[in-house]
């Protein structure tokens, strides 16, 4: 989860998440390399006469900015195109889990098993406990499978809600009357939280999500 006072983001615990960090990494130099060469045309413009009447009359000057942005351009779409092409890929999943959103818990609902499912509720302030995060943790935990591609369907039943775990770098809205479909996988056991990310209604910021990533053979047990 995200510490105190972090301005990155947080560390990854699926293989999109992982990409989604390079992707933007790579998009943070791009826009670093463009502000350090404008700035330093800007300075340089502005106490060079000679430079200055060459940026403003010289055709070649005009070719090349109007060419490099689009280079530039097409070095962050392609990356970006192949990101959210493997977002949508739906591999055959092994587990699938739905998800209702209420105001203001959500259900989950296990659908390869019979009579599975529960509600997820925030822990009250009152009742947390030391180990607990407030306004985060919940009384029960959604668990899963590592290394295993998991199946997310989530909707809602009444107004929309939206379904988040940025550690995982998935989101998908809980829309009334539609099912609305996801896929990931956790690479490494852990704790992860999220929260809802639409605002929908007067305790929006009290859904909490709370999934917990497990191996293959305790989750059977």
């Amino acid at each position: 989860m995200s510490t105190w006072s972090n301005v990155n983001l947080q560390d990854s615990a699926s293989p999109i998440m992982e990409q989604l960090i390079y992707f933007h990494d790579h998009a943070m130099m791009i826009i670093v390399m463009i502000l350090i060469i404008v700035t330093y045309m800007m300075i340089t413009i502005s106490f060079n006469n000679n430079i200055n009447r060459f940026m403003l009359e010289g055709q070649l000057v005009e070719t090349a900015w109007t060419i490099t942005p689009a280079i530039i351009l097409i070095f962050i779409a392609i990356p970006s195109l192949r990101l959210l092409y493997l977002m949508d890929e739906i591999n055959s999943p092994t587990v699938t889990l739905k998800t209702i959103g209420h105001q203001w818990y959500w259900t989950y609902e296990y659908s390869d098993f019979i009579k599975t499912e529960m509600d997820s509720y925030m822990i009250p302030q009152n009742d947390l406990t030391p180990e607990l995060f407030r306004l985060l943790d919940v009384d029960n935990r959604a668990v899963l499978p590592m290394n295993t591609f998991i199946r997310m369907i989530v909707t809602s039943e009444d107004v929309l809600h939206s379904w988040t775990i940025p550690s995982l770098g998935v989101k998908a809205d809980a829309t009334p009357g539609r099912l609305n479909q996801i896929s990931f996988m956790f690479n490494r056991p852990g704790v992860f939280y999220g929260q809802c990310s639409e605002i929908c209604g007067a305790n929006h910021s009290f859904m909490p999500i709370v999934i917990e990533s497990i191996k293959p053979t305790n989750f059977m047990e």
